[in-house]
């Protein structure tokens, strides 16, 4: 066994862990033993984010001081528990048509089992997988708010009420979740499942419908050029190549930050972002908004 190697039983499970104490926040001293108790005690909420979803993670193995690279495949080693699914990449991917091996993080061990390897970002698409594989329609919708400077917060959480009240205008009730970076993101679930690319047009048409109607706080483009003291209602991320940083994922920024979900009462002045002490401060104090 590799050195500072132990075997953790999570549920059941056999997890293989290593370096417990390893720092993979200098900035905070956060260890990735302070990771995964963070997402052991989440995992209720996480775990329903991550349902029948594909995860993408994105990995630093040596700390986000450290080099980071995009993982999709299931890597060599991986615990023979872990689900896992042959797809082909979606239409419109960069890898299109390629077949991809996707895991599935159904459980704690296999929170546990990602933290170890440096997952600290777990991004997951808008559709999920059914029993049998293949793609399965959209159950939700995701807008994705992103300031353009000097525009931040303040601006996403006035746009954010817009996107919401368009929204309710369908039938739809939105969970606002502040990104643990620069902006926010905001989810709808859908009454029934749809096909992704019907999602991607109306979300398309709903940035354009805000963007017309409030020019000087909204863009639709994507063209940075064009965001500077706006915030981009970012359409795009409910294509089915795309993903997202799941609710309650950590982000591998300078701090542990967390894509936290928040209540309505908070989208206003002075909004922040939260990081990982700020969410377990809050944890068994407040419901899930996703319910």
């Amino acid at each position: 066994m590799t050195p500072g190697a132990q075997s953790l039983e999570v549920d059941g499970r056999q997890v293989r862990v290593t370096h417990l104490d390893k720092v993979l926040y200098p900035g905070t001293g956060t260890t990735k033993a302070d990771v995964m108790h963070y997402l052991v005690q989440v995992a209720p909420a996480l775990l329903r984010q991550l349902r029948d979803r594909p995860v993408t993670r994105v990995r630093w193995p040596d700390g986000v001081d450290g080099p980071r690279f995009f993982e999709k495949n299931v890597p060599r080693g991986a615990p023979p528990w872990l689900r896992h699914q042959h797809l082909h990449a979606a239409p419109g991917a960069p890898d299109e048509g390629t077949e991809l091996d996707l895991p599935f993080l159904d459980d704690v061990a296999g929170l546990v089992w990602a933290a170890n390897q440096g997952a600290l970002e777990l991004h997951t698409p808008q559709w999920t997988v059914g029993p049998r594989g293949g793609l399965r329609h959209c159950d939700r919708l995701v807008v994705d708010l992103d300031p353009g400077p000097p525009a931040g917060l303040d601006q996403c959480a006035r746009v954010a009420h817009l996107v919401a009240d368009r929204l309710a205008d369908d039938g739809l009730t939105t969970v606002p979740v502040t990104s643990g970076s620069k902006g926010m993101q905001l989810y709808a679930a859908l009454p029934r499942p749809t096909p992704a690319m019907q999602v991607h047009t109306y979300a398309r048409r709903l940035a354009e419908t805000l963007a017309a109607a409030h020019p000087s706080l909204v863009v639709s483009v994507m063209r940075k050029d064009l965001r500077t003291g706006r915030v981009l209602v970012d359409w795009s991320q409910n294509h089915p190549a795309k993903t997202t940083i799941t609710p309650w994922s950590l982000r591998g920024r300078t701090a542990p930050t967390v894509a936290a979900p928040r209540r309505w009462d908070e989208i206003g002045p002075g909004l922040t972002q939260l990081a990982l002490a700020d969410v377990l401060d809050r944890w068994g104090q407040e419901g899930d908004p996703f319910g």
